[in-house]
């Protein structure tokens, strides 16, 4: 037991000297690439993002509604994107706020970080540390930013831009494009593993009081953008669908009919999409095409003749179609019983 004892104590300073011989733990830098940007039409603002790092949407984007967007990335201060926020919410423009954060500071490695802003009157702001994990860099717009690091080279932010201003369509459509051809031209030289679109939009999410109109996350995938554009794609649907639903009970089928059309196009092989646009071609009047979409609803729902039941009985606006038997019994396939 002495022995023993002797032998701990001479190896207690050499393990003491090791361990303050290694170096302090460093967080692993999020080099990625990502595009901020507003929409001057109607104020949408957002941020994607794509990197070989885990969950990169729970790090990068930021965004407030009326507000601005941000993206904070390399070595990077995960405090700029909230901090960011709260000083445009001052009335501070973009570059001012970028000149604060900066001068504000005080952790490690500011040389090496990666920041994008635009705010709600359209201004950019950008910067890029001399100690960005190469290749680095920006480019920006009128109304967008493109930046990353540890890219393959400059050619993966100047495609983010052009894809950006070529795009037709609202904000999250622009984005996404923005963002695969970052991907497509070369993205981050390690690879591929997350992504993230976020747009905000002042009550413009689903359901009451969301400001969230997409946010979409892909933590951990080698292949992210199918999986991105498939939750794209429900995301804007379940937007459209709701935005259908609003209208028809505002009394406007026919802009209820455009906003049902969007969301079957986004999700033609989803089954709430045929019953909404079921519903809304049968109060624009056109019967055949509703009892159409019904069917294949109904096809594809085990749940639909109670949905389809408890939706007639709880809306005022479907009084029509609830009357109207000629049409309920061709969709549920009941033969007319024989004349006498």
């Amino acid at each position: 037991m002495k022995n023993l004892l002797a032998l701990c104590l001479l190896l207690l300073p050499a393990s003491f000297a090791s361990a303050a011989d290694r170096p302090v733990y460093q967080p692993p830098t999020v080099s990625t690439f990502s595009i901020v940007a507003i929409d001057p039409a109607n104020g949408d603002l957002g941020v994607a993002v794509a990197s070989r790092y885990f969950s990169v949407g729970s790090v990068v984007p930021w965004a407030l509604a009326g507000v601005g967007a941000v993206a904070t990335q390399a070595n990077v201060n995960v405090g700029y994107g909230p901090q960011a926020i709260d000083l445009l919410r001052q009335g501070l423009t973009a570059q001012q706020v970028l000149a604060k954060l900066l001068a504000d500071d005080t952790f490690p490695g500011k040389d090496g970080r990666q920041v994008a802003i635009v705010d709600a009157h359209g201004n950019v702001a950008t910067y890029t540390g001399p100690k960005a994990p190469h290749w680095a860099g920006d480019r920006h717009g009128k109304t967008w930013s493109a930046q990353g690091n540890i890219l393959v080279g400059p050619q993966v932010p100047e495609s983010m831009g052009k894809a950006f201003e070529s795009t037709q369509g609202e904000l999250a459509e622009k984005l996404y494009a923005a963002l695969k051809a970052g991907d497509d031209a070369g993205g981050d030289a390690r690879g591929r593993q997350s992504a993230s679109i976020l747009v905000v939009r002042k009550q413009g999410g689903r359901n009451t009081n969301n400001d969230r109109y997409v946010y979409i996350n892909v933590d951990d995938n080698p292949q992210p953008f199918p999986e991105l554009r498939r939750l794209l794609d429900l995301n804007l649907s379940y937007l459209h669908e709701e935005a259908a639903g609003h209208l028809l009970e505002k009394g406007n089928p026919k802009e209820a009919l455009a906003e049902a059309q969007k969301a079957a196009r986004y999700a033609p092989g989803h089954p709430s999409t045929h019953f909404t646009l079921g519903l809304v071609e049968y109060l624009n009047g056109n019967k055949d095409v509703a009892l159409k979409e019904l069917q294949e609803a109904r096809k594809a729902d085990p749940g639909f003749d109670k949905d389809f039941d408890e939706t007639l009985r709880d809306s005022p606006e479907l009084k029509s179609l609830k009357e109207d038997a000629k049409f309920l019994q061709a969709l549920r396939g009941e033969q007319k019983p024989p004349a006498h």
